[in-house]
């Protein structure tokens, strides 16, 4: 289950998974691409097994040692503020060729997200206008709530084995670390009920996932891992991990600020638009 379904992560991955599943080819100005999971960890990787009577080393698929289920078999969902089906998601990312678009869309289309939580002071203000897909209301308990009914549903659904929900939306605002606040699990329950200013979204779906006992996994750098829940996590023997994708560009942006504070520049904020582009404001 991602969060952020309807986001550039979110769209290519659905997208990938329905190409490879129904083998689905597109043209490129290289010509015709078939779909394949090349770069893959579960599928492409391999390791040494060691050498056989001639000398040869001897690898085998990790998929092969390992036992994994197959991307094609993954079961995909989750949480978004925008409304917006994947086809038109997709079509709004901008990031796959247009005939992998055109084939993918009636596909897609079947895809809707869930209601997802939006807090305007944890996100960049240009968000708003797409957040027409939120669980109602200011009570962060009642969002903790249908989150946690969200994923229960969701395996039940689909008679799933597990589930893992992975953060891929925007990039919140650090939330303040305050004693008596977020310091620890039982302080972090509390101001989950009291709906309080600084615990954010992504933090709402970490401890839902934890009390759900199924993984959580943070693509993107925020703090969602306060105290509170790592000490929450670690009672509920729960799962968490990550702090950033590292994406490309999130490389590009690092080094390009790094490269302007040393030249004596300084960077009030590196923001990318949904077409990936890089802007910088300088003070």
């Amino acid at each position: 289950m991602l969060v952020g379904l309807g986001g550039n992560n979110g769209t290519t991955l659905v997208a990938t998974v329905l190409a490879n599943r129904h083998n689905i080819s597109w043209g490129t100005r290289d010509g015709i691409q078939t779909p394949n999971y090349l770069g893959s960890l579960v599928r492409a990787s391999t390791m040494r097994l060691g050498v056989d009577d001639n000398g040869d080393d001897v690898y085998v698929p990790l998929s092969d040692v390992l036992p994994m289920v197959h991307p094609n078999d993954l079961v995909v969902g989750g949480w978004d503020i925008s409304a917006l089906p994947l086809d038109g998601a997709m079509r709004r990312a901008k990031v796959l060729e247009y005939d992998l678009q055109r084939q993918l869309a009636p596909l897609m289309a079947e895809y809707k997200p869930l209601p997802s939580i939006y807090y305007p002071t944890f996100i960049n203000a240009n968000q708003g206008e797409r957040a027409d897909n939120v669980i109602p209301g200011q009570d962060k308990q009642a969002h903790l709530d249908q989150v946690r009914r969200d994923i229960r549903e969701f395996k039940q659904q689909n008679d799933l084995d597990q589930v893992i929900v992975l953060w891929t939306a925007n990039t919140e605002r650090y939330s303040r670390l305050i004693d008596g606040v977020n310091d620890t699990a039982e302080n972090l329950l509390r101001s989950i009920e009291q709906s309080h200013d600084e615990v954010s979204p992504s933090t709402i779906f970490a401890v839902a996932s934890i009390l759900e006992g199924v993984p959580y996994i943070n693509g993107a750098p925020n703090n969602t891992f306060v105290p509170g829940a790592i000490e929450l996590a670690e009672q509920k023997k729960a799962f968490i991990a990550g702090d950033d994708f590292k994406s490309g560009q999130t490389k590009v942006k690092s080094v390009l600020a790094e490269y302007l504070v040393n030249a004596g520049i300084k960077v009030r904020v590196v923001a990318a638009s949904e077409r990936e582009r890089v802007p910088v404001r300088l003070r």
